[in-house]
């Protein structure tokens, strides 16, 4: 998959183009996705993402401070390389091009910029200035600038259309295995090790203490969760606490995110780690003592080993 931060580096022959921020590249994505490398295919031609950065809430929205967002720009890409597309144009949103209506983006960016063969958008498509650009729009510019397009429907699972919205409130709500079920994969979380209070090796739990590599990125409800840990190249089990450890913290308004691996000893601190989310298997709850405390967490540990291993 090639990349593209400046458009005017970017000559294809024949584009076979999709739009959007595809927050998650979940399965609605890519069932667009899909289509869009089978009409390239088709057509002799090459399959084009055009997407942004950063994302449009955070230039439009500054002060707003609430965006929260299902993948990095890195995780995007990755994605995106894995679903086989050839190529990625990353383009930079700015308040200039916020103004832009939509006629002008079509002609100026699609047109002329991009020599765009066909367009392939989803069921729920708006784009543009005040979101002016809807599907019967699309359509007639698709006849002025003698472009293909085709709308996808939406997809379905268990009757409920699948969208990015939906899957940021299974996760702030806790419910990881609906949220990976329309994503189609595990969600991730990147991180830092940081230094904590060691609490836990006290109790023989010792846990990493993890500072997410990007502040817009999504952390998912206080719980404990049942995670595969990726760290040097290996992957452990692991079970992980967000919250605010209330039976050992009296400030309740600090969120730690620490993870116990399992069958791990070494050094982490400084290093990247990755987690899978895989389910959650409780709520964070006070206990009376740490000896209480130590006692669920053995429990907790024997739940987090039978989740993990019906992933194996």
């Amino acid at each position: 998959m090639k990349i593209y931060h400046d458009i005017n580096d970017f000559h294809v022959e024949k584009p076979i183009l999709t739009i959007g921020s595809f927050d998650g590249v979940h399965l609605g994505h890519l069932e667009v996705i899909s289509r869009l490398n089978e009409i390239a295919k088709q057509k002799n031609g090459e399959s084009v993402i055009f997407t942004f950065y950063p994302h449009p809430r955070l230039v439009l929205f500054p002060d707003e401070g609430n965006l929260r967002l299902l993948t990095t720009l890195h995780e995007k890409i990755r994605l995106f390389e894995k679903a086989g597309i050839d190529h990625l144009v990353i383009y930079p949103f700015t308040k200039e091009f916020s103004q832009l209506n939509y006629t002008d983006f079509v002609r100026e960016i699609l047109v002329e910029k991009l020599n765009i063969n066909s367009l392939v958008v989803g069921y729920d498509h708006k784009f543009g200035k005040n979101r002016e650009g809807s599907f019967d729009m699309l359509l007639s510019l698709s006849k002025e600038f003698n472009f293909e397009l085709e709308k996808l429907d939406v997809l379905l699972i268990d009757n409920t259309n699948i969208s990015s919205s939906k899957i940021r409130e299974s996760l702030q709500n806790g419910n990881v295995a609906r949220a990976n079920s329309y994503l189609g994969y595990p969600y991730t979380l990147h991180g830092t090790v940081i230094e904590g209070q060691k609490l836990g090796r006290k109790i023989q739990f010792p846990t990493a203490n993890i500072l997410a590599s990007d502040p817009h990125k999504l952390i998912p409800g206080y719980g404990v969760y049942a995670v595969f840990v990726l760290v040097g190249g290996k992957c452990y089990e692991g079970m992980l606490n967000i919250g605010t450890r209330p039976t050992v913290n009296s400030n309740a308004d600090h969120r730690s995110i620490e993870v116990h691996i399992l069958n791990f000893d070494g050094d982490l601190y400084h290093k990247e780690i990755e987690l899978e989310f895989i389910s959650k298997i409780r709520d964070e709850k006070k206990f009376a003592s740490i000896d209480d405390l130590r006692v669920q967490l053995e429990e907790d540990k024997q739940t987090v080993l039978n989740h993990l291993s019906r992933k194996d």
